[in-house]
């Protein structure tokens, strides 16, 4: 065997070696496979749209108001605002309102609270308070606790973003009136009473400032 015939042979043996490798590696097309995609064109797997799918009633809001009521409506507005609100979160920061806004007036004390009222809900207190004390009249109370808390109503502008919440509260309290002389005119030191309390709470939703007003206050 002369030598350019070997050397075809040869050549010819390792192309198809090359060729059975190729197909090892990337496999035969049967003409069936699918064209294919231009440059810059994606599997039309990788393109699917994922549906957005809401999850059933809110209990942080149908747990305090009925479901569907005008109520519940203003608060899912308000979450939609400002998606990070809680319900369940403000009603406890109501409750620490309430007790530090009843001491507050019922002592007198009304620069520490007035960040948290309305205008003309801090000229109402001031007023109470400052007639007390051209009387000579002197007010010790001591929170005892909050009896009943409850979520009476919500309400919520869309066009300027306000929310408000009324709640209701039952606070228990020990209450002694003085007069200038010291004498007790009224209440007991011991006897713990019962004080009802509808407050009505305002803010705007996403704002930076996190606090709510007292705007209303009723029996």
């Amino acid at each position: 065997m002369n030598s350019p015939l070997l050397q075809l042979l040869v050549l010819a043996g390792i192309a198809v070696f090359l060729i059975l490798r190729l197909k090892s590696v990337l496999g035969t097309r049967d003409g069936f496979e699918k064209p294919p995609l231009p440059r810059g064109a994606e599997p039309q797997e990788t393109k699917r749209d994922f549906e957005v799918i809401e999850g059933g009633p809110d209990h942080d809001i149908i747990d305090h108001v009925p479901e569907g009521s005008p109520a519940a409506q203003a608060l899912t507005e308000m979450k939609r605002v400002e998606p990070s609100f809680n319900v369940s979160e403000f009603m406890g920061g109501a409750r620490g309102a309430y007790e530090m806004i009843l001491m507050g007036f019922e002592r007198g004390d009304l620069a520490e609270i007035k960040p948290f009222l309305a205008e003309d809900v801090y000229e109402t207190f001031a007023e109470v308070v400052e007639a007390r004390e051209e009387q000579g009249l002197t007010i010790e109370a001591e929170f005892v606790g909050v009896r009943e808390l409850a979520l009476q109503g919500a309400t919520f502008d869309k066009a300027s973003d306000r929310a408000e919440i009324t709640m209701k509260f039952i606070g228990e309290l020990t209450q002694v009136v003085r007069d200038n002389s010291g004498e007790v005119i009224e209440g007991s030191p011991t006897q713990v009473k019962k004080q009802k309390d509808i407050w009505t709470f305002a803010r705007t939703m996403g704002s930076d400032d996190p606090n709510w007003l007292l705007v209303a206050t009723d029996e």
